[in-house]
């Protein structure tokens, strides 16, 4: 249900929160880690820039950092630039789709898009990250 853009948002904030202690991580680094196209990349880094979710520092040492911690960043914050989640397509047809002009799926439809929206403006790229961890971590135990 997102756009590849934001997918890859996500991946690089996660990356961002999961090394905080290295922070300013430049963009190359990121794109590395990540597995995004690094000109790709670097758009939606300077998009996040612009929107007050990162901040950058130039030069040889420079690279971006969360602009509040990872346990204060929404995912929603995270996904706004990029998300048009006010103008949604119906992806039933309808031109107009809602509750005054509602598509023969609406009803359920409705409530997937309104469960989408509570997770992403509940869910912190910290809870993300951390759960990315724990996961890579047992999954490491797992092998050995």
């Amino acid at each position: 249900m997102l756009t590849l853009t934001s997918e890859y948002a996500l991946r690089a904030l996660i990356y961002l929160a999961q090394h905080a202690d290295s922070w300013p991580i430049p963009g190359r680094r990121i794109a590395e880690h990540a597995d995004i196209p690094p000109k790709y990349l670097s758009k939606i880094l300077g998009d996040l820039v612009r929107f007050g979710v990162l901040e950058s520092s130039p030069g040889k040492t420079g690279g971006f950092r969360l602009r509040n911690s990872a346990k204060e960043t929404k995912l929603y914050e995270v996904l706004s630039p990029f998300e048009q989640f006010d103008r949604r397509r119906c992806p039933f047809g309808n031109n107009e789709c809602s509750d005054d002009n509602p598509c023969l799926a609406h009803s359920k439809w409705k409530q997937v898009v309104e469960l989408e929206q509570r997770f992403l403006r509940e869910t912190t790229i910290h809870e993300v990250a951390i759960r990315e961890l724990e996961r890579r971590s047992k999954s490491k135990q797992d092998t050995e």
